[in-house]
Order: structure tokens, then C-alpha cells, then sequence
């Protein structure tokens, strides 16, 4: 597999993360997307100490892919300024990137 990756993205509510998860793997944008519960986030929002439970999204696509990624979880979230962020997958069992690289838009596809 070319250039895989791992997008952590943040939703405020179970149905929020659900409704992104889904969108991205019914989309092929991504293989996988892993919700995980009972986060909670510190952070400054307009001069303001925010304390919020959230859900992390693990989005595991491909480099190619983020520019996409990255707007359809912004046309499905609720936050004004939503973290996306990409981390290069150095290693993984060939097996699993196999498995992702079937999952995914064709990147010929994902040019137009």
C-alpha cells in the first residue's frame, strides 16, 4: 500500500462519531474508523478553558486521500475548527495494508 495513514478527528457525541464513521468507510475514503469513548478534552476556544467529553475518531486511509477526508469531516461536524490530523503509518503487517489498500477509493478514481 502507497502512503498509509492514520486520521485522528474528535466528535462531541456517540451520534456524531457514528455518523462520520460510517460516511468515510460507505465512501471508500476510509478502510477503517475506530470510535473510542470516555475522552475528555482540555482546551482554550476564544479565551475560554473548554472541559469536554468527546469521542476519538482512528481513520486509517491513505496520504492521497486526506485532502478528502478532511472535508467530509468537516461537512459532517458540528465544530467550527474540528482537529484533523494525519500521522504516516511507518510499518504494519502486509496482510492489514492489503486489507486497506482493498477498501479504499481507487486511486485512479480519486483524481476525478
Amino acid at each position: 500500500m502507497v502512503d498509509p495513514v492514520l486520521i485522528l478527528s474528535t466528535a462531541p457525541s456517540p451520534e456524531a462519531a457514528r455518523r462520520i464513521a460510517r460516511c468515510l468507510v460507505e465512501e471508500k475514503l476510509a478502510a477503517c474508523v475506530q470510535m473510542i469513548p470516555g475522552m475528555q478534552s482540555f482546551y482554550i476556544w476564544k479565551g475560554q478553558l473548554c472541559d469536554e467529553p468527546e469521542f476519538l475518531l482512528l481513520i486509517k486511509s491513505r496520504a492521497d486521500l486526506f485532502d478528502r477526508v478532511a472535508d467530509r469531516v468537516r461537512s459532517l461536524h458540528s465544530y467550527e475548527v474540528p482537529e484533523i490530523v494525519s500521522l504516516r503509518i511507518a510499518e504494519g503487517s502486509k496482510e492489514y495494508l492489503a486489507w486497506m489498500e482493498t477498501s479504499l477509493v481507487n486511486p485512479v478514481s480519486a483524481e476525478g
